[in-house]
């Protein structure tokens, strides 16, 4: 386990040290999220814990609806793009 120290500042504020901000993925402007359980408290990069969210609600999804490979996504989003399509200029006939 590693250790880093990070002092607070009068106004509630932290410097992440740079091994954390590089292990974490963090870049000037991200956002953290401060998640506490019973086990304490971890810091996550918002960005990374959004992308993991959104992985697991589509888990399952490609094999659900028999997507393979890549031009199997992009087959499908040209089949919804023509829908939506049709849908928009049906009432223009």
């Amino acid at each position: 386990m590693e250790m880093e120290l990070a002092k607070l500042t009068s106004k509630g504020q932290l410097t992440v040290p740079v091994a954390i901000r590089k292990k974490m993925g963090l870049k000037e402007g991200d956002k953290v999220v401060f998640l506490s359980d019973d086990d304490g408290i971890r810091v996550v990069n918002a960005s990374l814990l959004a992308l993991e969210k959104v992985q697991k609600a589509f888990a399952g999804e490609a094999e659900r609806l028999n997507l393979q490979t890549e031009q199997d996504i992009v087959d499908i989003v040209k089949e919804v793009r023509k829908e939506m399509n049709q849908e928009r200029y049906a009432n223009f006939d």
